[in-house]
């Protein structure tokens, strides 16, 4: 299996090679050259002594690596991320289907150790940078920027890790307490987080600014592990396979995805281009609506500042994924993206081809839910303890609608857990959800963050000092 980039101007690379790269040199993001066949329906049935979640898993982790993986070492992957067992921390389904309504379910992505969706393909990037990285003898600077839940679910799998040296940027004031402690109170000498003067466009221009600057980049060892990594996409799909296939539906299921960065809905397109029984996937955004104009409009255009809201992680304005599903509706013409993206590097916008507006379409529809709705949405969910408590960010999912509708069997991704927002929860419902119990300690530990202005240089030098990778 051969990945290329969405820019055309890099050459193939292995699976293991591209997740370690994260970004492709052209400033490209990297895809299978082809797409692999669809998952064998036994992979749905599981194999004895194997959760049913890890078995998908491995299965799907083996189609994409290609011959980088034997099934093995992809079933030994899978298993050390997913497997339940006593004192793991994931419950046995891993991402539960809990049933709110009449052909409506909510799914659990937030039962991993940081309480958020991206902890289920990050507990997976963990143990293969370690495979990846013992295999070729390297060591690895991460750098990972966040909008609240990416770096706390990246310290909790990198962290005490020997080869990886992680560098987390969080943008000041903009997380809530709990998203923060997950990165700054880990306890980890390998991991540090920095905390910018910005909000998270800024911390996202920082990273692709060093990933840019090519002897930096070299010399750190650089790799990333937002979702522009290769790998988080190939994990988030599984459980679109997972769950397409645990419904008993005739027809396609449906999919409403809280999205800032377009990675989990795009993961969720993944696993369609596999056959799994899916059909609309409706992209939920907060007021930070790029995603949401543009399919309505036709036009990507970003906002000058993002808009602080009630759901911080999806406080985007500029879509990373988005290139990922522009390169295959423009018929995988990486010329024709690239000359879009420096239109949009130059000017902030760039107008969509009627084509690919079509493809687009026929795929996703969207809705831009605002800080009203949000809360009247876990209000109207809660229905006096008797109904379903969700965090902001499960709540603009559960607020969104299409026009027509997407229809049943309708699947909302429940992205956190709603006590990692517990100021917004009391406030909607009247109730702060605890913390769970593996995490209760979480305000005790000793908090370790390094403040600094919105400055490349200035991270530059900081993680040049730290790096244990630097050559």
């Amino acid at each position: 299996m051969r990945y290329v980039s969405t820019r055309g101007q890099a050459p193939p690379v292995s699976f293991l090679d591209a997740v370690l790269a994260g970004l492709a040199p052209d400033g490209g993001l990297y895809v299978p050259a082809a797409w692999p066949k669809a998952l064998d329906r036994d992979a749905f049935r599981g194999e004895a002594g194997v959760s049913p979640y890890s078995y998908v898993a491995l299965n799907v982790l083996k189609a994409f690596a290609g011959d980088d993986l034997e099934w093995d070492e992809a079933a030994t992957l899978a298993n050390a991320a997913y497997l339940s067992t006593p004192g793991a921390a994931w419950p046995p389904a891993v991402t539960p289907l809990v049933q709110i309504g009449p052909g409506e379910w909510v799914l659990e992505l937030f039962r991993g150790p940081s309480l958020s969706f991206k902890d289920v393909a990050m507990q997976l990037i963990g143990p293969l940078y370690d495979f990846a990285l013992a295999k070729r003898d390297k060591r690895l600077t991460v750098l990972c920027a966040t909008s609240g839940d990416t770096g706390g679910a990246a310290a909790e799998a990198l962290k005490n890790r020997e080869r990886v040296d992680l560098f987390i940027l969080l943008p000041k004031d903009r997380v809530s307490d709990v998203q923060r402690r997950f990165m700054t109170a880990t306890g980890a000498d390998n991991v540090h987080a920095i905390e910018i003067d910005g909000d998270f466009d800024d911390c996202q221009a920082l990273v692709k600014a060093m990933f840019a600057d090519n002897e930096f980049a070299t010399r750190a060892q650089l790799s990333g592990v937002n979702s522009i990594n290769w790998a988080r996409i190939v994990a988030q799909s599984v459980y679109f396979h997972v769950s397409a296939n645990a419904l008993p539906a005739p027809g396609p299921v449906n999919y409403a995805v809280p999205t800032g960065n377009f990675g989990d809905a795009f993961s969720g397109f993944v696993a369609k281009k596999c056959e799994a029984p899916i059909g609309k996937i409706l992209m939920a955004t907060n007021s930070n609506d790029i995603l949401s104009r543009a399919l309505a409009k036709g036009r990507y255009q970003r906002a000058k500042k993002s808009t602080e809201t009630l759901s911080p992680a999806m406080d985007i304005q500029v879509a990373s994924n988005f290139e990922r599903i522009l390169y295959e509706a423009l018929n995988r013409d990486g010329e024709q993206v690239r000359r879009l993206y420096d239109q949009f590097a130059q000017s902030g916008g760039f107008d969509i081809p009627a084509p690919a507006l079509e493809f687009l379409r026929t795929h996703f529809a969207a809705d831009s839910v605002d800080d009203v709705a949000t809360v009247a949405s876990m209000r109207a969910h809660w229905l006096d303890g008797e109904g379903y408590m969700a965090c902001p960010h499960t709540a603009v999912g559960l607020a969104a609608h299409s026009d027509p509708p997407i229809g049943a069997p309708h699947v909302t991704l429940a992205t956190a857990h709603p006590a990692k927002f517990p100021d917004t929860v009391e406030r909607a419902i009247g109730i702060a959800p605890p913390l769970p119990k593996k995490c209760e300690d979480l305000f005790l530990r000793r908090e370790v963050m390094t403040e600094t202005a919105n400055d490349v240089a200035k991270v530059k030098a900081i993680i040049t000092e730290r790096s244990r990778a630097w050559a």
